[in-house]
């Protein structure tokens, strides 16, 4: 078979979200697969930084390339059908996008897509008027509706392409996110932990937050249970700060601003976007791990922190019952107390930080790109 393989996504050359379920599953996808033939569709413009260097490793997989305009390719692609994507590759079997985006197939082509989560439905208001209004354009619905196949990356959302857009259940397979294999548990005595610790100026004990910086997230939440923590954990609780970090998104600015207000405001440090490599280090080194987000398709930074062995505090809702599992404590992300309650027995209760261990470790191995890899695959010989 022939797969065509939108890699658009790729574009910026970074490595959060989208960019990071679209590099990590391809490659292993690549690594499983020789009998097929993959063709990646690109387009670009002006000068990216997506680096596809490591596609040479695979004989069987090509890039192609294309320089339109990408504002135009759109208008092209939305208002007259046209060009067809899978012409422009030579002709595919089936055409495979990791996440939703303007494109016009021919009715040989197959679309296989990827649906992260609804949460432009569930939460608009947290996304700016610019990403509403494309979502708008690129009508994820009537997109997922004229797809042969669906891969949603929890049961949640699963169960959402359901509720919301009708989709019948059959169409839908759900195949988790992995995990990165660069992560896991660091030897104390690793000097790499001491050089990242100087790099990013941390303190010897800090609660660790990382993802965007963006209203959904719900950053705030964090810091108004890091506040309760200081105030009702007396002297066990004065050496532990609290690090927020990640790239800058939507209303960022504001908040800034509101943690810039907060009573414990010389214990909060917050840091820019973590560099790849470093990501094992800071997660070692954090005592603690929150995660109260409103809204999740999947949540990688929970599931990426437990294979790191730190504790895990997550919010209970959408897809985080299924990632964290047993392997954290899950609290009500509108409820800043409780999160703090959960915080301080963490941090305090021995026991339950051993239960709690055991069990995180058992999660973690539900997870990895090699199974989500031979699992798509599968479904691609089942058509």
């Amino acid at each position: 078979m022939r797969i065509g393989i939108d890699v658009r996504c790729l574009y910026e050359g970074r490595q959060t979200g989208v960019e990071e379920y679209a590099v990590n599953l391809l490659k292993n996808i690549f690594k499983e697969d020789k009998r097929n033939r993959y063709v990646l569709f690109f387009n670009a413009f002006k000068k990216s930084k997506a680096d596809f260097g490591w596609i040479k490793d695979y004989s069987n997989v090509e890039l192609k390339t294309f320089r339109y305009p990408n504002k135009l390719l759109n208008f092209l692609f939305w208002y007259l059908k046209y060009p067809k994507a899978d012409r422009m590759l030579g002709g595919v079997d089936y055409f495979f996008m990791p996440n939703i985006n303007f494109i016009a197939l021919s009715r040989k082509a197959k679309l296989i897509l990827t649906i992260h989560d609804l949460s432009f439905k569930h939460f608009p208001e947290t996304f700016p008027f610019k990403t509403r209004l494309w979502h708008w354009f690129v009508n994820p619905k009537t997109l997922a509706r004229n797809a042969q196949k669906i891969i949603a990356v929890s049961r949640s959302t699963k169960e959402d392409l359901e509720r919301i857009y009708k989709i019948p259940e059959e169409k839908i397979e759900v195949i988790y996110n992995g995990i990165s294999e660069k992560l896991g548990v660091i030897d104390r005595n690793n000097p790499r932990l001491l050089e990242v610790k100087e790099k990013y100026d941390l303190p010897f004990n800090f609660i660790l937050f990382l993802g965007t910086f963006e209203p959904r997230k719900n950053i705030i939440g964090a810091v108004r249970a890091y506040e309760i923590l200081r105030r009702r954990g007396g002297k066990d609780m004065e050496r532990f700060k609290l690090v927020i970090a990640g790239a800058r998104g939507w209303k960022s600015r504001k908040i800034k601003k509101d943690i810039g207000r907060s009573e414990f405001r010389e214990d909060i440090l917050l840091l820019n976007f973590i560099e790849e490599d470093d990501k094992t280090y800071l997660y070692n080194l954090a005592s603690l791990f929150v995660y109260p987000s409103f809204f999740e398709g999947f949540g990688i930074p929970p599931l990426e922190a437990m294979k790191c062995g730190i504790n895990v505090v997550a919010s209970n809702n959408s897809s985080m019952p299924e990632v964290v599992g047993g392997g954290g404590i899950l609290v009500d992300a509108d409820r800043p107390d409780e999160i703090a309650i959960a915080m301080r027995e963490l941090i305090l209760d021995k026991k339950a930080k051993e239960e709690i261990s055991r069990e995180r470790m058992r999660q973690v191995q539900k997870f990895s790109w090699g199974r989500s890899a031979r699992e798509f695959i599968r479904m691609l010989e089942s058509f």
